[in-house]
């Protein structure tokens, strides 16, 4: 009998999921626009990024990544300080890259965004008042104006690969945009402000450590709803609810 390469569900929910056979990845997305903005990206980016094996709508696949993932949110890192400070490193070079042609969201648009999940979170009662309260006094502080560059949008440890102390690439592009550079150092560093110092470190310059504090926040005040909707907990140990903890 011929050995068969089994089909592992890396992600699933109802608006895409991700497979993956031996060393091929599906992505499979009802919005094609999303699909669209990762493969232009990828293809911009100069950081190194998963090969383009083929694209048959709403298939994308993507060749594996040598390396291992620089850490889970909610599980200890294992990667080395220099891993982490090529991760700052690689973001720095995105960050110096020229602006992708599409836009991100706007200061109005995330200000609205924190109101109405603050006020959702508030009203069904799924946080208490004061942990919504102090994180959004936090978050204000990221809702300044930047200077826009090119943002990988979800810089997340599990889409960022290492193998020893290098990064050997990038994926999952679709939410990438012009944006705040200190929202990827904050997504990278979510969950694990113990590497904060490493990532500045590979960055190569000063960042406002506040202001990645008050992306903290935001990102998890903007999280808790579209993770309870779609099958993930923001309660589990060392993810969204438990960042929003430890900022007060």
């Amino acid at each position: 009998m011929v050995d068969m390469e089994e089909v592992e569900v890396v992600v699933a929910h109802n608006e895409r999921a991700t497979l993956r056979v031996g060393d091929v990845f599906l992505k499979i997305d009802a919005d094609q626009l999303r699909t669209d903005i990762e493969v232009e990206a990828m293809a911009m980016a100069p950081i190194p990024t998963p090969e383009v094996l083929w694209r048959k709508p709403p298939v994308l696949a993507l060749a594996a990544l040598p390396g291992t993932a620089l850490g889970r949110l909610g599980q200890p890192s294992t990667a080395s300080p220099a891993a982490w400070a090529a991760a700052g490193a690689a973001a720095r070079r995105l960050h110096d890259a020229p602006l992708p042609p599409w836009p991100g969201r706007s200061v109005d648009e995330l200000a609205s965004a924190l109101d109405a999940e603050c006020a959702w979170l508030l009203t069904n009662e799924v946080l208490p008042t004061e942990l919504v309260t102090r994180n959004r006094r936090v978050a204000e502080a990221a809702l300044r104006p930047w200077t826009p560059v090119f943002v990988h949008g979800d810089f997340q440890v599990a889409h960022v690969f290492v193998d020893g102390d290098e990064v050997t690439g990038v994926v999952d592009w679709s939410e990438a945009s012009r944006g705040d550079a200190l929202f990827d150092l904050a997504v990278l560093t979510l969950g694990h402000e113990e590497h904060l110092a490493d990532v500045v470190a590979g960055y190569g310059t000063d960042v406002d450590l506040d202001v990645i504090r008050a992306w903290w926040s935001l990102r998890s005040l903007l999280a808790v709803r579209w993770l309870a909707e779609h099958g993930f907990d923001p309660n589990s140990p060392g993810c969204e609810v438990d960042v929003l903890r430890s900022q007060l």
